[in-house]
């Protein structure tokens, strides 16, 4: 399954953020927290070039949590402040305003020796579509200053936004990478929801997704469809079971696999088969992961 989606307005998208970069001392960079590596854009590296960097772990309760740790020690590891977040729900919000004044400590400590005193720190938000960069900034806000929804590519162009005297926002548009050179990088982003659903072909999709699950995760599937792993079964085999089991059934009782399909992206992307992350920090061994 060849999967890209690069349309025009991110390549307007990128050239924007190279012209604002200057004027930034932080770097925001939200990630979903199923799929961490994945869902970084690497132009983003680039970019952000001697930058202070923070990567929000978002969707976080979406994820395993077990996994979320591993993430987030890995991230540090390289270098990055880390905060584990759930953007709809204000709570972690304080936790990230601590972290961006920890995060330019320096850039704050310059100033004030060169005789500048409260000036905000200026950050720029960046991630992939649909990683929720405007529910994260209208959360943080505590006030809708960013259009969202649950598609890719709601934001199109650049906004300031003074948070408060101690932060300025830079929202920018979602953008991907003109081309995914790993083929696994692309499927689960358009397992996500990343990637425009109208140019995929979902039963295929559904498929990779239910082989992974059974897997990597078969508590989520038997609990939610009471499919029980076995050896050998072809992906094509898991759709037709969670349609016979969830009655998406065709004239003659035939699986309607296409209705089957939409059914368990949306189950996952929902949360509705638990916590599950598709991607884990280092080279796994044949094992379930569980919750």
């Amino acid at each position: 399954m060849n999967i890209q989606w690069y349309p025009g307005h991110m390549t307007k998208a990128r050239r924007m953020m190279q012209e604002n970069i200057k004027l930034i001392d932080l770097v925001i960079e939200l990630v979903d927290a199923r799929a961490p590596m994945s869902s970084r854009n690497p132009d983003i590296d680039d970019l952000a070039k001697g930058k202070a960097r923070l990567i929000l772990l978002n969707k976080s309760d979406l994820a395993s949590e077990r996994w979320n740790d591993a993430w987030a020690a890995a991230f540090k590891a390289q270098g990055f402040f880390v905060v584990k977040l759930d953007s709809r729900a204000r709570g972690g919000m304080k936790e990230v305003q601590a972290v961006i004044q920890e995060a330019c400590k320096e850039k704050t400590e310059r100033d004030r020796r060169r005789g500048i005193i409260n000036r905000p720190v200026r950050a720029m938000v960046v991630g992939i579509p649909n990683v929720g960069k405007s529910t994260f900034i209208n959360s943080f806000a505590g006030r809708a200053c960013a259009k969202t929804g649950n598609r890719p590519g709601v934001t199109k162009g650049a906004q300031w936004i003074r948070l408060n005297k101690q932060v300025e926002l830079l929202d920018t548009p979602g953008i991907l990478w003109p081309k995914f050179d790993d083929q696994q990088v692309g499927l689960r982003l358009a397992m996500l929801g990343s990637v425009n659903d109208e140019i995929l072909n979902l039963e295929e999709l559904a498929c990779e997704l239910g082989e992974f699950l059974e897997k990597n995760f078969p508590k989520a599937m038997e609990e939610r469809y009471h499919i029980v792993p076995e050896e050998g079964r072809r992906k094509e085999e898991i759709l037709a079971l969670v349609a016979k089991e969830r009655g998406c059934l065709a004239k003659g009782g035939e699986a309607d696999t296409a209705r089957a399909a939409g059914l368990l992206l949306d189950d996952f992307r929902s949360g509705r088969l638990g916590r599950i992350t598709l991607e884990f920090p280092e080279p796994e061994k044949e094992v379930q992961h569980g919750e």
